[in-house]
């Protein structure tokens, strides 16, 4: 899954990695975003052949939705299901969007109660792109919310020995794809969902600064030496 991550780049770097307007983007460096947060989202224009930087809720709320409380349950979509379940299929095929990132967090259990954290992100450091859906859900009292879902799929290599599933993350050369509004049957975009190349990403162990999410800072990710696991007890 993916339930924390960072965005750091300055706005120039998002707007230009992107190919949005840079007046379009206020963002200041975020190295802790966690799920009901506003996070940056690229979608693009139904009209015109345009990409747009928005801020959304994250955790998906349906249009349809009586109530935001399922949000908590849909900051992540799975690929292998995302066009059949109820609350993903209708984004999947008209509301797809691209969330900017520079570094994804996961946690490795070593023992019963500890785990270590870990910063997973490119080897040059840069930009990339989750797969994202997004929707559009009035409240009861009439306010209009835009909140938005990171598209998970199996763990690739690097990410095995941690967890089993991963973000999609996509090649720039694919965004167009992922983002034309034209394409409104999944399985032309379905061959997009796929563990992406471990060979092109690092990873390195973090402090437990990055679980408390309160904390919002570089020391976050700074890179500190593994925790020893946990010795197996011998009966």
């Amino acid at each position: 899954m993916c339930g924390r991550y960072r965005l750091t780049a300055k706005e120039r770097y998002i707007a230009e990695h992107f190919g949005v307007d840079e007046a379009e983007v206020h963002w200041s460096a975020r190295y802790n975003l966690a799920p009901t947060q506003e996070v940056a989202v690229i979608r693009q224009d139904r009209k015109e052949p345009k990409r747009h930087f928005s801020l959304m809720r994250w955790g998906l709320i349906p249009y349809w939705s009586k109530d935001a409380s399922i949000a908590a349950r849909t900051i992540n979509a799975m690929a292998e299901t995302v066009a059949e379940k109820p609350t993903f299929r209708d984004a999947v095929r008209k509301n797809r969007c691209l969330i900017p990132a520079d570094g994804f967090y996961e946690w490795k259990k070593l023992g019963a109660k500890e785990k270590q954290p870990y910063n997973i992100g490119m080897r040059d450091d840069g930009l990339f792109a989750f797969a994202g859906l997004w929707d559009r859900w009035k409240t009861p009292g009439g306010d209009i919310w835009e909140t938005c879902s990171v598209i998970t799929t199996d763990a690739n290599s690097l990410l095995q020995p941690i967890h089993t599933r991963m973000p999609v993350i996509l090649k720039p050369e694919d965004y167009d794809s992922w983002l034309d509004p034209g394409i409104q049957d999944p399985v032309r975009v379905e061959d997009l969902l796929k563990p992406f190349d471990a060979q092109r990403m690092k990873i390195y162990p973090l402090s437990s600064r990055v679980s408390n999410v309160n904390n919002d800072d570089p020391e976050c990710i700074r890179e500190v030496p593994p925790a020893a696991e946990a010795a197996p007890m011998l009966f």
